[in-house]
């Protein structure tokens, strides 16, 4: 590979116009696919088999008219006075043209609402004071009934008497006919009177029923009194929209659309629109990544000390970003993409697409000084550092496409979207870099390098390396006393930061994570003011009821099935309200409105969804099952928890063998490994600081804190892994270069170090300030991601790499170096740093040592012509 990419970097340099104008090219032609396939991002996100994914889909099928998503608007007026007559016709007739949008299938009209159900309450009271009335009159028909049948009773007794007295006076056949003629007419009466008492006793059923079915009905307006649409006061109101498509699956075409309709309030009044329905796709570039990349220019500059020097690196890095958001964006008509995707391309491709182009900068210029000729110092540095950024940006490669083996479709996507952007990052460092480098010839040295290369020229070079060598210092390896302290106070320090990370709450953000001037924020502020938290954050509940007839007597079984049902929801602790919303046609499916008492992110709502799922079967009959945007969140983060320990294995898995492969090594792997995952907790710990406790927060501009985006985790485990075994191989292959040439093994690790540490800073603090630039994104989701990777940077390479791993390595001395000869003997040779190619390509002059450092460094001195210099590299004994 390292021949292969000295060839790259000296054809590039040579046909400098020809590669330039070839990324150029394709820089143009993403950008017209961009303009022809660019589609609409997703603002939601979801999990195909997830309990809440398995209910949609089933509404969808069976009751799709309450399978649609649902958004909210909420209406106040200025003043906190009650809405006037004018304000509430207003309000009605952007209802109205709101219902007219496409994808839009209801809108209901707050104040027509409520006076329906005013209306529905008092014709509750009407129909318990009806049926008061009608059981006043069954009760006085009832006991006109009883009378008249008691006046029956008495003339059948008189009859009785008078029959007896005929009969004992021997006169029964003379008065028989007129007895039998009065028998008659009692006997019609009583017929008469069975019939009434019938009718009667129908009517009372009758009105008992119905009197069921009113209280049946008073039962379920009570446990919905806490669902307003106007406030108490008066003074706000919900316009609630629903939805044709799924909560997840709503086009923004839709939502911007309603934007439209509310964006012009009328006079008086106060219109903002909740997060479900505002949240839309993050800006790609912003004044805070501007800052960055300012940050990321005067490190370049100080580093570099030229200006052209220090643009190149920015220049190659903003052009591989383009190619990579713009070819990502132009997927996203096709393919489901979040809109967080390309941001995250977008923060990857600066940052390594910077450093990247950076390493062989930097040995190109070291190597111009040492005397090397223009193309061919172009061509060594591409195959040495340029070698080093493929291994490099092959690791972060895989890590990020090992995303995938999470089975979540739309963190693969992130992760496949972000390896695209690293894989053009490389191919630009090692191609357009070089050909740069040709085009500005010797100006990126500064005019007093010129100067003194054009002075050490007349001299055979003896200028640039002699008096740099003789005033080199001698190494000395670090104290051990001073070793352990690195250690103890590295290790405490990096655990101590990590233990907030043991109360890691994730969940997707809402609109109490949104800046408090922004509509989203208002939206959810109103909400949890007049109407409760858990407006914010409804459930929905859906049930299995049995098949029923409509007019049988099993439809008024199927009424009462639903208020058991509900009344059973609404006993639980953190209920504060149900409402049915219906049944779907062939009544088997009953769905219902639940609010919890908290907001869509706490922990009760979290713990009301399972304890909801696990009432089903209620009374062992009706199966129920959750769904809605909050049920949603809580089985993403469940999902994403459940997948982070595999990744997290695999992750770690692949870190062991690429480091066992680069350094013949099995110590060296294994704290390089733990110093990642100190790393990887200690940058969780200060999110959960800062972004769920509220530390700092006024710094880092949290205006309210919550629990932490459900993808992070998972997502910073690829992401800090691959940057992290960025700058172990930068500083370990200088420390193993000098040992396998000789240097006893604590003085390898110093000239390692010294080696390695001005790049490996430089380019973190780079990596730090691009990151940190998305710290102040306007987008809730970008927040926490920059400043986890700023954070992760810093804490790896300063802490871990440059302060734990020396120590470490010097505690263990020759010991680090330690593998099994049956290893040893079939692994293959993996040259990251090019050094076999210095031995094919020697030259006149070796490089110098490094002013600044004050030290040879062995992977770019004596190493190119296979030999090392004995006594500034003393043999090991």
């Amino acid at each position: 590979m390292a021949e292969f990419l000295y060839r790259v970097g000296r054809w590039s340099a040579r046909r400098a116009r020809t590669v330039v104008v070839s990324w150029l090219a394709i820089l143009v032609v993403a950008g017209i696919a961009f303009a022809l396939g660019a589609g609409t991002l997703a603002t939601t996100f979801s999990i195909p088999g997830t309990p809440t994914a398995e209910v949609t889909d089933r509404l969808q099928s069976d009751f799709p008219d309450a399978s649609g998503g649902t958004g909210t608007v909420v209406v106040q007026t200025e003043d906190g006075e009650p809405f006037t007559a004018e304000q509430e016709e207003a309000v009605a007739g952007l209802v109205a043209e709101a219902a007219a949008v496409d994808g839009v299938t209801t809108v209901m009209d707050p104040f027509q609402t409520e006076a329906d159900r005013a209306a529905q309450a008092q014709q509750v009271e009407s129909g318990r004071t009806q049926i008061e009335d009608g059981r006043a009159q069954l009760d006085a028909g009832q006991a006109q009934l009883d009378a008249g049948r008691e006046q029956l009773e008495a003339g059948q007794a008189q009859l009785d008497a008078a029959r007896a007295q005929a009969e004992a006076a021997g006169m029964l056949a003379q008065v028989q006919p007129e007895l039998d003629a009065q028998q008659s007419a009692l006997d019609e009466g009583l017929a008469a009177l069975d019939t009434q008492q019938t009718t009667l006793d129908d009517g009372r059923a009758t009105l008992e029923e119905q009197e069921a079915q009113l209280e049946q009905g008073a039962t379920l307006l009570d446990m919905a009194s806490e669902i307003r649409m106007v406030s108490e006061d008066g003074s706000a109101a919900i316009v609630m929209v629903s939805f044709t498509d799924p909560q997840m699956e709503i086009p923004q075409e839709t939502k911007d659309a309603l934007v439209d309709v509310f964006a012009d309030a009328p006079e008086g009044l106060q219109i903002d629109l909740s997060s479900d329905m505002t949240m839309g796709a993050p800006s790609i570039i912003g004044a805070g990544e501007i800052v960055g990349l300012l940050v990321a220019a005067v490190v370049l500059v100080i580093m570099l000390g030229t200006l052209i020097g220090a643009g190149l690196p920015i220049l190659t890095a903003l052009i591989g970003v383009g190619i990579g958001a713009l070819g990502a964006l132009s997927l996203s008509g096709v393919v489901e993409m979040a809109s967080v995707t390309p941001v995250l391309g977008l923060m990857l491709g600066l940052a390594v697409g910077i450093d990247y182009s950076l390493f062989i900068v930097n040995r190109h210029r070291r190597q111009l000084k040492a005397g090397d000729e223009l193309h061919e110092s172009i061509a060594l540095a591409n195959g040495t550092s340029g070698n080093a950024v493929v291994f490099a940006g092959t690791t972060v490669l895989v890590a990020l496409l090992a995303l995938n083996v999470t089975g979540i479709p739309f963190l693969g996507l992130m992760g496949t979207v972000g390896a695209l952007c690293i894989a053009i990052a490389v191919l630009i460092a090692v191609t357009l870099t070089p050909a740069l480098l040709g085009l500005v010839g010797l100006r990126i040295l500064s005019k007093k390098e010129r100067a003194q290369l054009e002075a050490g020229a007349g001299t055979g070079g003896a200028a640039v390396a002699g008096p740099a060598a003789a005033s080199a210092t001698p190494v000395r390896p670090m104290s051990t006393g001073w070793a352990v302290v690195r250690v103890v106070v590295g290790v405490a320090g990096l655990l101590l930061v990590a233990l907030p990370a043991l109360d890691l709450r994730v969940n997707l953000p809402d609109g109490s994570t949104e800046p408090h001037d922004s509509s989203q924020y208002q939206a959810y502020a109103t909400l949890a003011e007049k109407f409760g938290e858990g407006q914010n954050g409804t459930l929905l509940v859906v049930a299995d009821l049995p098949a029923v007839e409509a007019g049988s007597e099993t439809e008024a079984d199927s009424m009462t099935a639903q208020v058991e049902i509900a009344q059973v929801l609404f006993d639980q602790e953190d209920v504060v309200a149900v409402a049915p919303i219906g049944t779907s046609e062939d009544g088997t499916v009953a769905a219902f409105q639940v609010v919890p008492r908290e907001g869509p992110t706490s922990e009760s709502t979290e713990e009301l969804v399972h304890t909801l799922r696990d009432l089903s079967p209620i009374d062992g009959t009706y199966e129920i099952g959750v769904a809605g945007s909050a049920s949603g969140n809580v089985d993403i983060s469940e999902k994403l928890e459940s997948a982070l320990p595999v990744y997290l294995a695999v992750v770690v898995g692949l870190s062991l063998i690429i480091l066992v492969l680069v350094f013949r090594s099995i110590f060296v792997p294994v704290i390089a490994t733990l110093g990642f995952i100190l790393s990887y907790f200690a940058a969780l710990g200060g999110v959960v600081a800062i972004y769920q406790w509220g530390w700092l927060s006024g710094v880092f501009g949290v205006e309210s804190p919550g629990p932490i985006l459900n993808f992070l985790p998972t997502i910073l485990v690829g992401i800090l892994f691959g940057l992290a075994m960025d700058y172990m191989l930068f500083l370990g292959s200088g420390m193993r270069e000098a040992y396998a040439h000789g240097a006893p093994a604590r003085i390898a690790v110093v000239q390692g170090v010294r080696a390695g540490r001005s790049v490996v800073t430089a380019a973190a603090i780079i990596m730090i300030a691009v990151f940190g630039g998305f710290i102040f994104s306007h987008s809730a989701m970008i927040r926490p991601i920059g400043f986890a990777l700023a954070f992760g940077v810093l804490v790896d390479a300063f802490v871990v790499r440059m302060m734990l791993v020396p120590a470490l390595m010097h505690l263990a001395g020759d010991k680090a170096w330690w593998l099994p000869r049956w290893l040893d003997k079939i692994l293959p040779d993996v040259d990251v740093e090019g050094a076999s190619l210095e031995r094919r390509h020697p030259h006149a002059h070796p490089a110098a040592e490094d002013p600044a450092e004050g030290a040879v460094d062995p992977a770019e001195g004596a190493e190119r012509d296979g030999d090392v210099e004995k006594d500034e590299v003393p043999a090991r004994g």
